[in-house]
């Protein structure tokens, strides 16, 4: 039986990654920092704790040799180095990468967004040919250098590099649609969208990434993918689709241009120009089609952050997304003051 080692197993996409692995008839140690177990993993998959940071540990789960590695939390040079320093035990690899390596024709991505004129401004689609960033600090740039290093590697550890797009999902650290699930369960029945709502920020379902990752463990070779779903919502259908989905009625103030006071009319997907990636390399290359759509994955986001916000304060059960979204997105007072001088 072949034999893959999913690194990162527990989290959102490690989970269905497991799964889809297992029903091609993969034999899979699911390895995570907990070594936690997914409720709908069957008994003989083999789940083990792991330092992600520790080589030693990541060395010895290799062992004398696997088909396959699957590292859903490569996010560091040193990561990409471990799988490159084990290259002769491991039949291929899948990495999971980032859009945010994408830079527009003047340099600009992710990590200049927060700067005078920073927003990038991508083409649509944007294939994975497109500029990147160059490797240094910052994720993207991180990303960039553990992709030019197992690349390189050729035919000595044939790699398939998905480039994620805006993940979402169950067990998501920093779920995008919890901007619009908690302001519902607060009450909060108006809303201020920067960008007239049209903002798009390709979303990219796990169950579609783990089908990536599926199609690329059986036709192993060295590539970049880029992964995402078939539709691409803007902010304001999203908004709209949930609300359907709760039950509830809202009105969206649209705002021309960026959010018009600090702390409203912001949301995780509040881009000035559309970010849209281009699937057909991985239809071409791998036969890839979708399982899902964002509209069908939905629900099953909406639930589960629904119970997850019923068990807990919003802070407590996501703190990396008030890590990742200081400018307070929930800040209804400030919200409010600015409604009240329209």
């Amino acid at each position: 039986m072949k034999t893959a080692l999913v690194i990162g197993a527990a989290g959102q996409i490690g989970r269905p990654s497991v799964q889809a692995l297992v029903r091609d008839g993969w034999a899979v140690t699911a390895a995570s920092l907990g070594g936690g177990r997914d409720e709908h993993w069957p008994d003989e998959v083999r789940s083990v704790r792991l330092d992600r940071e520790d080589g030693a540990a990541v060395a010895a789960l290799v062992g004398d040799g696997v088909d396959l590695v699957v590292d859903l939390v490569a996010f560091t040079p040193e990561h990409g180095q471990q799988l490159a320093g084990l290259a002769d035990r491991i039949g291929s690899a899948v990495v999971v990468s980032s859009g945010a390596v994408y830079v527009d024709e003047r340099g600009r991505g992710f990590h200049t967004q927060e700067e005078p004129d920073g927003w990038p401004h991508y083409p649509v689609p944007i294939p994975e040919t497109w500029h990147t960033v160059a490797p240094g600090d910052g994720y993207g740039a991180r990303k960039t250098r553990i992709e030019q290093d197992l690349l390189a590697l050729g035919d000595r550890l044939p790699t398939t590099v998905l480039r994620a797009s805006a993940v979402h999902g169950p067990h998501c650290r920093t779920p995008r649609e919890l901007y619009f699930v908690k302001r519902n369960l607060d009450g909060r029945r108006t809303r201020v969208l920067a960008y007239n709502g049209a903002s798009t920020f390709h979303p990219a379902s796990v169950h579609n990434l783990a089908e990536l990752v599926r199609l690329a463990a059986a036709r192993p070779g060295s590539r970049v993918l880029n992964g995402a779903d078939p539709d691409h919502p803007s902010v304001g259908e999203i908004g709209a689709m949930i609300d359907t989905l709760m039950g509830v009625e809202t009105e969206s103030v649209l705002v021309d241009g960026p959010p018009p006071a600090p702390n409203v009319g912001d949301s995780p997907w509040a881009v000035p120009h559309p970010l849209i990636v281009d699937m057909s390399a991985a239809e071409r290359e791998l036969g890839y089609k979708p399982v899902t759509t964002y509209a069908e994955a939905l629900p099953e986001t909406v639930e589960w952050l629904a119970g997850r916000l019923r068990e807990r304060d919003w802070q407590d059960a996501f703190p990396k997304m008030v890590a990742s979204y200081t400018t307070g997105i929930f800040d209804y007072a400030a919200e409010d003051a600015w409604l009240a001088t329209r």
